[in-house]
């Protein structure tokens, strides 16, 4: 069974790069760019959190128009806007899984996730994405934490 670990992730700001279509190579390809503009701009260092979002349900929405944000949480004083829009995630209490960052490892924290949610008594967050966060540690380690909004 899977560690998780409820926290509370406060309102962050993120700049961003917005990938329409197939979840997949796409997602991997708004990263790097998102890394390449947060490189430029200083913002990728040891401190940095980068989040992966998928924004819609491929059960529920054509894979052409399914959204993924690839983003960076921004410093107190954040770089003038560039090419990279600027938005904000909504914080609150999230139930958070570290596993390998892997396709076979994520799809299986999808799969047993919910179920654990509903014996523990919590219910997910319907207003509120779930995300994918790494740190560079994390990257380097070849891991990375899934964070699943649940309701307080």
């Amino acid at each position: 069974m899977m560690n998780i670990q409820l926290e509370s992730i406060p309102v962050t700001r993120i700049a961003y790069v917005r990938q329409t279509g197939p979840y997949g190579p796409g997602n991997v390809q708004a990263m790097e760019q998102l890394k390449g503009w947060a490189r430029e701009q200083g913002l990728l260092q040891d401190s940095a959190v980068l989040f992966g979002i998928p924004q819609d349900n491929p059960k529920t929405t054509l894979p052409a128009e399914c959204r993924y944000d690839a983003c960076i949480s921004l410093p107190e004083n954040p770089p003038t806007r560039g090419s990279v829009p600027y938005g904000e995630l909504p914080g609150g209490a999230y139930a958070v899984v570290t596993l390998p960052h892997t396709a076979e490892a994520v799809q299986q924290a999808w799969a047993e996730i919910l179920p654990f949610l509903n014996s523990s008594g919590h219910k997910l967050d319907p207003g509120r994405p779930v995300m994918e966060r790494y740190t560079e540690e994390m990257v380097r380690s070849h891991l990375c934490e899934l964070c699943f909004p649940v309701l307080e």
